[in-house]
């Protein structure tokens, strides 16, 4: 028989923790929640307090015997849910269930599943925090009091499976806002100057600037016909050279938000996937031998970049080995938002010395790839800065001048293993100007103008997504995932090329929202009420009163919806073409992946067709069909004939009209970092790179 009995949340983490405590003790695991809000009523009674009203979920019940029978047996129960709301509300709602009393000291937390942070973690066992218990049960209370309120609103008036939430509305709305900024914008015409010149036989690029030393915009075409016509021939003299040293500090280490932004950009990973596979590394990978199975980073749900003075000295020592002592970094002070809990360190390697390729072997290849992201960019933030010399050159004709800018890494520092993403994904260039000293001539090799004209804001991926809400303060880093993914499979929004668009069912229900319940889809509303949590979290404010001040306008809010909302029909966009099963009209949905073509005789036909894009090449096969764009089952964009699957012909790369030169055989665009390639499927021609 164990002297100890341990409950967490999943089988994984309890393994791992099992075999650092030893025989005395006995790890089990919840398997998450066991006690909850029904699912299938609200569960809060509003008319007494708002009192919740718990029952063992659905399937957890021999679960819940098996705890109950070990902790008979066991003469101590140690809680350690995981170190946040939610992990303190699991540990409260088990302590009822197996009669753990109230100010017993059953609750352990860890920041990393490591044999001495769990070790040393059981030193100091605490009671369960009420305060951070009530602040999940105000969440939890206030979320079912909208969701299980508007949502049959909108069941009723609009269609079924539809919901509504706090922070999954706002998000719907910044979505829906972006939309209309894009529809609305008006470009605006501005040019540019640009050439290239020689010194000494070396070229470089330089732009215009302006005009007797004062910076001057290009509207129009005249604008830059006056521009040119001051110039006098194609010399130009150096009137300036200006050379400065630059530092550059590395990024801090990865919170929740970072991490999820980071990841969708230099791994192409979804928010929901790098929760996954974060959780799959912090709960423990086996790595055979004397480690065995080892939680291999800290808690992935923060907003705090802190690191501890351990974890920096480790850093410290591996860079120091690695790199020299010249790129040991002076440990910038962790940077927190107004309203980071700061609970946690940053997300980091548990530690430095389990560098990512020497246990490679031992990960999933999407393990692999997130753990070397972290463990990269936490042993950067430990680096010294890097050290660029920038160099601005001033060109002068006839007081029209020109500037040109170069730059170039004197040191490296951290840029030596990392350096961050940008949305755009542009890769970063240093271009080096030949040496120039002021007086000397250089030679224009031709003006060009370019005309150009201003951009809408960009649409939402899911990295500008997440950084919008953070900054925002909407939600907390727990809830980004989540709520991504909900909107998408409500069908609010899709994604077209990784952008979020919303469809006309999120417009209707924002609409909806907008007219009877702004406070919903109000950001300040949703900051106030996260900051609200915050102070129950804190002891400053009782949760019931929080709920009341929300809930007492709301209820008058829901009464006016219900007798003023009229039933919204929601008509499908006729396709053209009608079913080759049955005969009835085809029409245009809206699903999670984009548009697609299903029977408008649904439940009895469930005939669905994919939309075809024509790209106006004949099929090279069968001669007959047209190639179309399609995409696999994993989203990827191929190309194919329109009879298939009489014709089978298929091609990753886009098929070109014109046939080869050469050969006369069939051209394809290969995408390419730098642009597109042009490449015969048959011969080696081949044209070169389109930028």
């Amino acid at each position: 028989m164990s002297d100890y009995l341990v409950i967490v949340e999943s089988p994984a983490k309890a393994k791992t923790i099992e075999r650092y405590l030893g025989k005395k003790y006995k790890v089990k695991a919840s398997m998450g929640h066991v006690i909850d809000l029904p699912k299938s009523q609200m569960g809060v009674d509003v008319d007494n307090d708002y009192e919740p009203r718990y029952i063992t979920i659905r399937g957890k019940g021999p679960v819940l015997n098996d705890l109950k029978k070990a902790a008979k047996k066991a003469k101590k129960v140690y809680l350690a849910a995981d170190p946040d709301r939610e992990g303190e509300a699991i540990a409260w709602h088990l302590a009822h269930t197996l009669n753990i009393e109230e100010d017993a000291a059953c609750r352990v937390v860890f920041n990393e599943i490591t044999k001495d942070a769990v070790k040393e973690s059981f030193k100091e066992p605490r009671t369960i925090n009420m305060s951070l218990v009530q602040a999940q049960q105000a969440r939890r209370v206030l979320d079912r009091l909208v969701g299980y309120n508007i949502s049959p609103l909108l069941w009723k008036k609009i269609k079924k499976g539809l919901s509504a939430g706090r922070v999954q509305s706002v998000a719907v709305k910044l979505v829906i806002d972006r939309e209309n900024e894009i529809r609305n914008f008006e470009p605006e015409e501005y040019w540019s100057i640009t050439s290239e010149f020689t010194h000494k036989k070396k070229k470089f690029e330089a732009k215009f600037y302006g005009v007797d030393d004062k910076k001057q915009e290009l509207s129009t075409e005249d604008d830059v016909n006056k521009i040119l016509n001051r110039i006098s021939g194609d010399k130009f003299k150096v009137t300036k050279v200006n050379k400065r040293e630059r530092k550059r500090n590395p990024s801090l280490p990865f919170t929740t938000s970072s991490l999820q932004q980071e990841a969708f950009r230099k791994i192409n990973f979804r928010a929901k996937k790098t929760m996954m596979i974060a959780q799959q590394l912090y709960e423990g990978i086996d790595l055979g031998g004397k480690d065995g199975t080892t939680g291999l980073i800290t808690y992935m749900r923060t907003d705090s970049t802190r690191v501890s003075d351990t974890a920096k000295n480790e850093a410290a020592e591996l860079i120091e080995g690695r790199y020299g002592k010249n790129h040991l970094g002076t440990q910038a002070k962790s940077k927190q938002g107004e309203r980071s809990q700061d609970a946690h360190e940053a997300i980091r390697p548990t530690g430095v010395h389990k560098d990512p390729k020497t246990i490679k072997q031992k990960l999933s290849n999407d393990q692999y790839k997130l753990y070397k992201l972290i463990w990269d960019r936490f042993v950067a933030s430990q680096m010294a800065p890097a050290v660029l010399d920038v160099v601005t050159a001033h060109l002068d004709n006839n007081g029209v001048e020109f500037r040109a800018n170069g730059s170039q890494i004197k040191f490296k520092g951290f840029m030596e293993l990392y350096v961050e993403g940008n949305d755009e994904n542009k890769k970063e260039e240093h271009k080096l100007l030949p040496p120039m000293a002021e007086g000397d001539e250089v030679k224009a090799e031709g003006l060009t103008p370019n005309q150009h004209f201003t951009q809408p804001p960009p649409r939402y991926t899911e990295a500008r997504l997440v950084r919008t809400l953070e900054e925002k303060g909407i939600g907390r880093p727990s809830t980004y995932a989540p709520t991504l993914d909900t909107i998408q499979r409500r069908g609010y929004v899709a994604l077209d090329n990784k952008r979020f668009i919303p469809t006309e069912l999120g417009t209707i229900v924002l609409d909806l929202l907008e007219e009877y319940f702004p406070e919903i889809i109000d950001v300040k509303f949703t900051v106030d009420m996260e900051n609200n949590l915050d102070l129950v979290e804190d002891g400053e404010k009782e949760w019931r009163k929080v709920i009341h001040t929300f809930y007492q306008d709301f209820e008058k809010r829901l009464d006016k919806a219900e007798a003023e909302i009229e039933k919204i029909e929601v008509r499908d966009e006729p396709a053209g073409e009608d079913c080759d099963k049955c005969g009835s009209e085809m029409v245009i949905k809206m699903g999670r992946y984009g548009k697609f073509m299903a029977c408008s005789n649904f439940p009895d036909c469930r005939n669905t067709k994919p939309i075809l894009k024509e790209i106006g090449v004949k099929c090279p096969t069968c001669k007959e069909g047209n190639v179309v764009e399609r995409k696999s089952k994993k989203r990827r964009v191929f190309y194919g004939c329109d009879r298939y699957p009489e014709c089978e012909f298929i091609s990753w790369d886009k098929p070109m009209e014109r046939p080869c030169p050469k050969c006369s055989s069939l051209l394809v665009e290969k995408k390419q970092k730098k642009g597109t390639q042009v490449k015969c499927t048959s011969c080696e021609y081949q044209e070169t790179t389109q930028q």
